[in-house]
């Protein structure tokens, strides 16, 4: 048997370790995923994470496998079990952040730095603006780090810090005490530390490291400097070197200062292992052909499968419904925008981020005379409005290299003098310096942060007239994908990019594909579902908030059926993240028990939850078509299929953390063996089957060139087909109510190629030439077809 390392994935699968799931866990789960047809194991974090912290991104400690997790040994355990059964394992590396943890000394580089400052051989480890604060009372040029975590002002909670030892405490966090300072009076004390405790609503406005997004407890790291590379890399490159892991998975590379650099750094210390990157494309933007790794993880696969499920026409006239109802004409291209201009402008979460972008002008303008004398005001507007209106994520300038030409266009022309000289400072037309080189690298990841908070934090929690529409890389403004599109992005996906993962449900997504996949039903039925949504308001009494109303029957339909605690937690945090009513930071404490109380009320009104499980039951016939589609979609497109933790059978989770719980792997693992008998009637049975059929098959059937098929006749729009090579054929339907409307497939044909083909999800045999799409589609509304067997 090829080793799992000399070959790329066929497909993996994604496992959300945690301590209610560990890598023993795993262990036991391997027989079952290596007969479910995956090739590899896709690992959330590894290395030490915050106590119990269930996703693994807060790391803690760079130099050992989670202790959480079982450790090393159990790593070495499952690397085995899955090397046993032909699989590999691909793990999360997280490059951009660590976790700022409560105690603080969980993080010993960083508990090095709040000791010794700016002196500390850990200094360089974070992105710290030393230059924002001032310093120590001994040493006021120095410099000191905000710490803004106080419940109140420090004049307020100062009774509440006391010091023990050589620690100053609050509550559960813990800070070291420079030396020779702990026995001096509190305030003194205070003052010649090098950090600045604060009050928490500071961070907005004075903090002076760049954190992952907003979060104040994810503080970066530089891995651009090659030593950090090395020792926040060393553990994971050294399972690397001796067989354990196979593969890698780049969490959120826009965050770094060089992505590129990162990569070939990474590549170079793998030799060239199978490496992925989460990088959000958006709309028909393409991922830079010169990063060296095998392609994105998946996000514009989904917002492909998705679109060419959804009736774009319909979707128009539910968002014209939505915007009636709400009484409020804001496109989702105005929603996006002001969510993002809103986090740059004074009073914003990232407004901090901002000023550092500023002090960077300052400083170059002070060396170069040519470039100083642009008036502060002018320039923070023209560097607002840049951050604000720049279409992706993040451009792709590399200083000393001419700027891609995609980055340029992004960036307009035209402005007055401030604009002129941010935009050539971004664009490296203004020649090389430490500064310049470090305004053009900070311009890139504070892009990111806003595309990420002001669109899909904000934007998508505002905008709610078809939540399957707001999902991360999608782009709401312009619902659905003509299969002419699809075809293309298939066939660009094989000629660019033929082992990057393509993904349907992951961690991060705010509703599961098979949620995702009823609520997609609603575009095509836009004026009953409108209709319902008026009833069902109505019957559920006053209404807070008539967007917040199609956001709440929108998450009932696609979890349904719902407990309170799961309705009510998704429903909070949508309110919060929009950020109109209340949010995270200033909650509106009256409209919150007004809202879930309203939600609450929905569930326990006995003549409206009958009312929504029928809906639900009406759409279920058109919901099973959309989810066996997407998933045969997503298992035959080019690419690597990455299933996630429980979707191999239908899965209607919500936004997290509601996604990210242990699946029951063992009651999957007994319906796999299941007779044809059994699975009639059972979508998760028909799920599941699918699924190990069609992974089954791309580890024994390589598939071949892409090539699309159409069929002819009456009802040809609602049939999506292609073939993969001479051997495998895949045909879904789409858009499946309007196809029963419009009278089902009558007389539509698509014409096989000679030979003998075989439906391998119900064993039955076709002759090349002209087949009746309705008898190839009796049973199931999906085929998967092979020749030759």
């Amino acid at each position: 048997m090829t080793s799992a390392a000399a070959r790329p994935p066929t497909a993996s699968y994604r496992l959300q370790l945690q301590p209610g799931f560990t890598l023993r866990d795993a262990e036991r789960a391997v027989p079952y995923l290596a007969a479910l047809g995956v090739s590899h194991l896709h690992l959330s974090p590894l290395l030490e994470a915050a106590p119990g912290s269930t996703h693994g991104y807060d790391t803690v400690d760079h130099s050992r496998i989670s202790e959480q997790l079982g450790g090393e040994e159990a790593l070495r355990a499952l690397a085995a079990e899955a090397h046993r059964h032909g699989l590999g394992l691909i793990a999360d590396v997280v490059p951009n952040h660590m976790a700022l943890p409560v105690p603080e000394q969980l993080n010993q580089p960083l508990w090095h730095v709040l000791r010794d400052g700016p002196d500390s051989p850990f200094a360089p480890w974070f992105d710290i603006d030393w230059t924002a604060q001032p310093g120590p009372a001994d040493a006021p040029g120095r410099g000191r780090l905000l710490l803004p975590l106080l419940g109140d002002r420090l004049g307020a909670v100062l009774g509440e810090l006391t010091v023990d030892g050589e620690v100053l405490r609050y509550h559960e966090h813990a800070f070291p005490l420079r030396e020779g300072t702990a026995r001096l009076p509190l305030p003194e004390l205070l003052e010649r530390q090098w950090y600045r405790l604060a009050w928490w609503r500071l961070a907005s406005s004075e903090l002076n490291y760049r954190r992952f997004f907003a979060i104040n407890d994810l503080i970066a790291v530089r891995v651009e400097i090659p030593e950090v590379f090395r020792a926040t890399h060393h553990v994971l490159l050294r399972l690397h070197d001796e067989g354990v892991l196979d593969g890698f998975r780049i969490d959120h590379p826009d965050g770094l200062a060089d992505p590129r650099g990162y990569l070939r750094r990474l590549a170079e210390a793998t030799g060239d292992a199978y490496t992925v990157v989460e990088k959000i494309l958006t709309g028909e933007e393409r991922l830079p052909a010169d990063w060296p790794c095998a392609g994105t993880t998946g996000y514009d696969a989904l917002r492909r499968i998705d679109g060419v499920l959804i009736d774009h026409a319909g979707a128009g006239r539910l968002v014209a419904a939505y915007q009636r109802d709400v009484a409020d004409r804001t496109t989702a291209a105005e929603a996006a925008r002001r969510g993002r201009a809103e986090l740059v402008g004074p009073h914003g979460e990232l407004a901090a981020e901002v000023d550092r972008l500023l002090r960077l002008v300052q400083r170059i303008g002070n060396d170069e005379p040519a470039l100083a004398d642009h008036p502060l005001p002018a320039l923070r507007d023209a560097l607002c409005a840049l951050l604000t209106d720049h279409p992706v994520y993040r451009p792709y300038v590399v200083p000393g290299e001419a700027a891609p030409a995609e980055a340029v266009a992004h960036l307009g022309e035209g402005g007055g003098a401030a604009d002129r000289l941010l935009r050539d400072l971004v664009l490296g037309r203004l020649g090389r310096s430490p500064e310049k080189d470090e305004f053009c690298h900070r311009f890139a990841q504070t892009t990111s942060a806003i595309a990420a908070k002001g669109v899909e934090d904000t934007a998508f929690y505002r905008w709610n007239a078809l939540l399957a529409l707001n999902e991360v890389g999608g782009d709401p403004a312009h619902p659905g994908v003509a299969p002419t599109a699809f075809h293309d992005w298939c066939a660009r996906q094989e000629a660019d990019w033929p082992q990057g993962m393509t993904a349907l449900s992951t961690h991060d997504t705010k509703r599961s594909a098979d949620a995702r996949a009823r609520l997609a039903v609603l575009a095509e039925l836009p004026e009953a579902w409108a209709a319902e949504c008026t009833a069902w308001t109505s019957a559920a009494g006053p209404c807070p908030d008539r967007s917040a109303a199609w956001m709440l029957w929108q998450t009932l339909v696609a979890g349904w059926p719902l407990t309170e605690e799961r309705l009510v937690q998704v429903v909070l945090k949508s309110a919060r993240e929009a950020k109109l009513r209340t949010s995270w930071t200033t909650p509106d404490e009256g409209f919150e028990q007004a809202l879930s109380g309203w939600a609450r009320g929905a569930l326990d009104n006995p003549g409206l939850t009958p009312r929504i499980a029928g809906f639900v039951a009406l759409l279920a016939p058109y919901a099973r078509s959309n989810t066996l589609a997407a998933a045969l979609l997503h298992l035959t497109v080019p690419g690597v299929p990455d299933v996630y933790q429980g979707g191999e059978e239908p899965l209607y989770t919500l936004v997290d953390p509601d996604n990210r719980a242990p699946v029951d792997l063992g009651a999957a693992a007994v319906r796999l063996t299941d007779s044809p008998a059994e699975r009639t009637g059972d979508l998760a049975r028909e799920k599941l089957h699918l699924t190990t059929t069609a992974l089954h098959l791309r580890r024994t059937r390589p598939l071949g060139r892409y090539r699309p098929l159409a069929a002819t006749g009456p009802a040809a729009e609602h049939l999506l087909a292609f073939a993969r090579g001479t051997d495998v054929i895949t045909a879904v339907t789409r858009l499946p109510y309007g196809l029963r409307r419009s009278g089902g497939w009558r007389d539509t044909v698509l014409e096989l190629p000679p030979g003998r083909w075989t439906d391998e999800l119900t064993e039955r045999h076709y002759e090349g030439g002209p087949l009746q799409v309705a008898w190839l589609l009796e049973h199931h509304p999906v085929a998967l077809l092979t020749e030759g067997r």
